[in-house]
């Protein structure tokens, strides 16, 4: 099954009787390479869960999300998307300088669809398509090494309500979040965080 499956899955597969079925399912749903129909469904959403992991295999999970099309799929096997500002941790994108295996999870709520995009990734300040991210700090590509719908049967529906007024968008001022101007933050707040600036609009 290419390295799909390990130890793991397969013991619980034989406990459970579904070594047939998940065999099949890689055979025939698993590939490695972004067909036309996927990538459409990939960019157009506008959130996506990451996962990963350090150098000792300790796990971290985190929502992305920005306007539909900020993942892009550059070719049949690579996809790309921003880092905006966030809390400054770097838990998620901090991994993947110590450990590129990564996975990603898109979901439609409204219609019960979702996929898995599992991969090798990189981080660059100077990738090409920086100029096409207004206010990234960098961009994250994505190798694919395999991708497949997953049953959708579990997605409860929801309806989007409105979009994240801080995604950063061109010709538009974007907010500084209200908890950068709490006490515990103000004092150690990057020398050019927006949120030192007393004229910007505060959420």
């Amino acid at each position: 099954m290419g390295g799909l499956y390990h130890d793991g899955n397969r013991a619980l597969q034989d406990r459970f009787d579904t070594r047939r079925l998940a065999d099949r399912i890689a055979e025939r749903i698993v590939h490695d390479v972004i067909s036309p129909h996927e990538a459409e469904f990939i960019e157009s959403r506008d959130m996506f869960f990451i996962a990963t992991a350090d150098e000792e295999g300790r796990p971290n999970c985190s929502y992305k999300g920005g306007d539909p099309g900020f993942v892009r799929v550059v070719d049949e096997t690579t996809l790309a998307f921003p880092n905006y500002d966030g809390n400054g941790m770097y838990l998620s994108m901090g991994n993947l300088l110590e450990n590129p295996n990564v996975g990603l999870l898109f979901i439609d709520f409204e219609r019960g669809r979702r996929m898995r995009v599992n991969g090798l990734a990189s981080v660059d300040e100077n990738d090409e398509l920086m100029a096409e991210y207004p206010r990234a700090q960098f961009v994250v590509r994505v190798r694919v090494r395999e991708v497949f719908p997953n049953c959708p049967r579990y997605i409860h529906r929801y309806r989007r309500v409105e979009a994240s007024a801080f995604v950063p968008r061109e010709g538009c001022e974007t907010p500084v979040p209200a908890w950068k101007r709490s006490d515990w933050a103000t004092d150690v707040l990057p020398e050019h965080d927006p949120a030192r600036d007393p004229d910007a609009t505060v959420v």
